[in-house]
């Protein structure tokens, strides 16, 4: 069952080694909202994306993650609860493991088979997740002998076959070749608009990667919010060009962005 509010930032801010890398974010994602953060790099979105996961606690502010306070509950529990998607996680996950195992691994929270027994259920729900995101033909196929965008599908697959109440995506979209981007965006637009879907957050530095179904948008530049909202409110060609610090045009197509030096 989906929270009322997945998530709940008071004046968050993160300081490390002096620097301010988030500064009093304030920021509310309801269990029915699909958010996008966009802004330059450096500008604090993988760590605002790392505290939602509750793999990183804010220096200053209060972060409620599924009705639950940072620091008042077992971030073990809590990170149970919510699928993160990031570049760092295909990195941990050995090359040889079959894609079957990648995601069926989920359930006990390691990336590798060791000695963890398996349901038949357990089989069954990776299965047919995998023919979900269009990896139905991979299962006996070896993680390290996929294409990026075939292991960030894969990936997206192990997040969400825990049922997460809670889905973080870290630029799922970088790297890949214009096809594998629009096939995995098409793929996250109809996992968007189904109503038995987790409020999701997706980290992006590009418009054009924004899936359709998206319902909100953060804009964050040097670790503070420039606007936050609803996305046609938010992602404007004159915010867009105060978060990049460029003037910028924007246009849209069918429910998709683009945005060009103006």
């Amino acid at each position: 069952m989906t929270m009322a509010t997945a998530l709940q930032f008071t004046d968050v801010s993160i300081v490390r080694d002096g620097n301010t890398i988030l500064d009093k974010v304030s920021w509310t994602v309801d269990g029915t909202e699909r958010w996008v953060i966009l802004g330059p790099n450096g500008a604090g979105k993988t760590t605002l994306l790392q505290i939602a996961a509750a793999l990183v606690h804010p220096s200053k502010g209060k972060a409620k993650l599924l009705d639950q306070t940072m620091g008042k509950v077992d971030i073990f529990d809590l990170r149970s609860r919510i699928g993160f998607v990031s570049s760092a996680m295909s990195r941990r996950i050995p090359g040889d493991e079959t894609v079957l195992n990648v995601v069926m691994t989920a359930a006990y929270s390691v990336t590798g088979r060791w000695n963890e027994h398996y349901e038949d259920i357990d089989i069954a729900r990776a299965r047919r997740v995998l023919g979900e995101w269009k990896l139905g033909d991979f299962v006996d196929r070896r993680f390290g002998g996929l294409s990026d965008g075939e292991q960030k599908r894969v990936l997206i697959a192990r997040a969400v076959m825990t049922d997460p109440e809670l889905l973080l995506l870290d630029e799922p979209a970088a790297s890949l070749d214009l096809g594998s981007r629009e096939e995995l965006l098409g793929l996250l637009s109809g996992f968007a608009q189904s109503s038995s879907s987790p409020a999701m957050v997706m980290v992006t530095h590009h418009v054009e990667e924004i899936p359709q179904g998206f319902t909100n948008a953060l804009l964050l530049s040097k670790g503070k919010v420039v606007a936050k909202g609803k996305l046609a409110d938010v992602v404007t060609a004159a915010l867009l060009s105060k978060t990049f610090d460029i003037p910028l045009e924007l246009t849209t197509s069918k429910g998709r962005f683009a945005a060009r030096a103006s």
